[in-house]
């Protein structure tokens, strides 16, 4: 990865959309963002905050958190540590 977050931030791959629902296919403009991804470049953290979140944890955030970058092709979230909701075990 060439994208190196700074300080309390962390770079989201979002998981994909859902194609299908019952037999019904949703079209892209009605399909809803997902509200969960893998991390896959982290920050080393603030002075008052350390990073938790590391490469490879699936995480739960918020609706309108981060923001949507695009780089070789690939939709990314770049977000704080804070926005992060929860950990996926």
């Amino acid at each position: 990865m060439n994208i190196q977050p700074l300080a309390d931030r962390v770079l989201v791959l979002p998981a994909a959309a859902e194609e299908k629902i019952g037999g019904i296919i949703i079209p892209d403009t009605a399909k809803e963002k997902p509200l969960r991804g893998k991390i896959v470049a982290t920050g080393k953290g603030t002075k008052d905050e350390e990073m938790i979140l590391k490469e490879g944890d699936e995480v739960l955030y918020g609706k309108y958190s981060g923001t949507e970058l695009e780089f070789d092709g690939e939709k990314y979230l770049m977000m704080r540590q804070s926005d992060v909701l929860a950990i996926i075990k």
